[in-house]
């Protein structure tokens, strides 16, 4: 369980920045280089590098390295992770919610006139 709950902090850190998460939206088209990845940001290449690493850290991109040029994937079900905690959060908030909604009902019902 605490292995998970460190996956899951990696995985979060990593989706909270804005260059990550768009390599990771440009990686959903399929396999791009570090150059490719690189393109679109406004920030040195060592800054970019970082910025995988961190992805890769997390799990959530795998690489490999062709002669001179190292490429990078999407980690197949890598968000599976991200998806379950937020599906369980958001089970239990509309739960929570319904027997708001629920008390709140029953109150106004027995409110006197």
């Amino acid at each position: 369980m605490i292995e998970s709950q460190a996956n899951l902090d990696r995985m979060f850190h990593a989706l909270s920045d804005r260059s990550r998460r768009g390599m990771i939206d440009r990686l959903g088209r399929g396999p791009a280089s570090v150059t490719e990845l690189a393109a679109p940001l406004a920030v040195a290449l060592p800054t970019v590098m970082k910025h995988l690493q961190v992805l890769e850290e997390s799990g959530l991109v795998l690489s490999e390295k062709s002669g001179r040029v190292r490429t990078y994937r999407l980690q197949q079900d890598a968000l599976a992770a991200v998806e379950r905690w937020v599906e369980q959060r958001k089970i239990q908030w509309t739960t929570t919610f319904d027997r708001l909604d629920h008390f709140l009902a029953n109150e106004t019902e027995t409110l006197p006139e």
